[in-house]
Order: structure tokens, then C-alpha cells, then sequence
């Protein structure tokens, strides 16, 4: 019923034993396996539907409909919660634990062995470069968050957690320029302005930080849940990294 535990059940489950994934499972703005859950019967959440499924268990996140889980587990389903992952020990932890709930502890096994193996891979140092995450409304993403993890694994620095931003916090615009961030991270690779909380994207100021910044689109869905695929946008910040030369003005 979340489309985090969708996300985990789906790189686990054996065939046939997953029988519905949640309605942001196919939403590529929210999921890393949209194309996958495609192959999946979809549910909005509530508990009727989920009763009608006659599940042995209903995977959900601690932030899922608080009622649907309540009635669900009134109505004798077994709810296990999934915290969101903030850390890479989180998505280890996680892949392990949806694999037991599964049965499927050798399968998560080997799909922590084969993340820290990759991981490993991607070791480096590149302190000397700073990363602004900038979201729609002017929002930055510091410690505790899933993308500041993936900052720190890049071996970069993260301009959030030099401002003293803890989780997500807004940067007003002006300290964003004052910063001048080496790479600049944000979610959206659309040069249209679609709502009021993008138009920070769309200031002249803005405008001239990305053009002197080496700008890159991560969307939501590398940030919003972990997993294996979270090494993609650590690579990708990597990359970006890569062309930027050392001691840069």
C-alpha cells in the first residue's frame, strides 16, 4: 500500500506472490519501477479493497493511511510498516527484512551483497566540490534525509548541511546565490514553470547560478524511497563531479 514497500516486494517477491502493488507503484514521478508495476493489479489504499484481496500480509509505510492500517488490523490482517529509508544502512536493513517477511532471505542476501559490492565500486573523494539540492518553494536537503546519504556517498559536500539544515528546510534564493553551489541538483529537467512553487527555478538569479554550476536532473524518485537503484544517482553525481576540474573558481 506504499509505494516504497511496492518498490522492496517487488525486487523480492516470487511469481505470483505479490497480488497488488499501490497506484504510485506505476507513477513514474513517484517510482524507480514504474514499467514493473505495470505487470502488477493496483490498489488506492483503502481497506475495503484490501479486505476484498484476502492478503496474509499488507505491506505499508509508517506514514500510509493511519485508518486503513487501524481497520485492517481490526479486521485481522496482518500490517507490517516500513519506516522511509534516510540512510544506505536503511535500504540494507529493509531489503533484509522484506526478504524475511517474504521467505526470501537468500534472494535479499544476495541483493545486499550485490548493492555493497557496487557501492564499494563507487568509492571516492571529492570533498573539495559542494551539492545544493534544490527543490520546487526554495527547499533543500540536508542530514536525515535519503539524499544527503547519497551526497556523502558521491564523497561530495552537501551545501544544506553547511547552512545548518537538518531534513528538509528552506534556503531562501538569495543564500542559494551567495553559495554558488559546484553542482547544482535539482528535480525537475522542465525549463517550464507549471506551479507557483517552481517559479524559484525560473528567477534570474537562479537562472545564473545554474548556468555557472554544473546542473543535473535527479527527479523525486531517486529521492523518495531506497533501494538498489539509489546507486544510480550516486553515480550520476559522480559523473557530474568528473567534469568539473579541481580548484574550479
Amino acid at each position: 500500500m506504499n509505494v516504497c514497500t511496492d518498490q522492496l516486494a517487488m525486487l523480492l517477491a516470487a511469481d505470483g506472490q505479490l497480488i497488488s502493488v499501490s497506484s504510485l507503484a506505476r507513477d513514474a514521478d513517484y517510482s524507480m519501477l514504474a514499467e514493473d508495476a505495470a505487470a502488477y493489479p493496483i490498489n488506492y489504499g483503502r481497506a475495503e479493497e484490501i479486505h476484498q484481496l484476502q492478503p496474509d500480509l499488507a505491506l505499508a509505510g509508517t506514514f500510509t493511511t493511519r485508518s486503513t492500517v487501524a481497520m485492517l488490523r481490526r479486521l485481522g490482517i496482518r500490517v507490517e510498516e516500513f519506516a522511509p529509508e534516510t540512510s544506505l544502512d536503511d535500504i540494507r536493513s529493509n531489503l533484509q527484512r522484506m526478504g524475511a517477511l517474504l521467505g526470501r532471505e537468500d534472494e535479499a542476501a544476495e541483493l545486499v551483497a550485490a548493492f555493497d559490492a557496487r557501492l564499494a565500486g563507487l568509492a571516492g573523494d571529492r570533498s573539495d566540490l559542494d551539492v545544493a539540492i534544490y527543490e520546487p518553494d526554495s527547499y533543500a536537503l540536508g542530514p536525515g534525509t535519503l539524499a544527503h546519504a547519497v551526497v556523502e556517498a558521491a564523497g561530495l559536500t552537501n551545501v544544506a548541511d553547511a547552512l545548518g539544515v537538518t531534513g528538509m528546510g528552506r534556503v531562501p534564493l538569495e543564500i542559494m546565490v551567495m553559495q554558488a553551489p559546484d553542482i547544482l541538483v535539482t528535480t525537475d529537467d522542465s525549463d517550464q514553470v507549471r506551479v507557483r512553487a517552481e517559479e524559484n527555478f525560473a528567477h534570474p538569479a537562479f537562472r545564473r547560478v545554474a548556468a555557472t554550476s554544473r546542473t543535473l536532473s535527479l527527479p523525486g524518485p531517486h529521492w523518495v524511497c531506497g533501494g538498489p537503484f539509489t546507486l544510480d544517482a550516486i553515480e550520476l553525481l559522480q559523473n557530474a563531479a568528473a567534469d568539473i576540474e579541481v580548484g574550479r573558481p
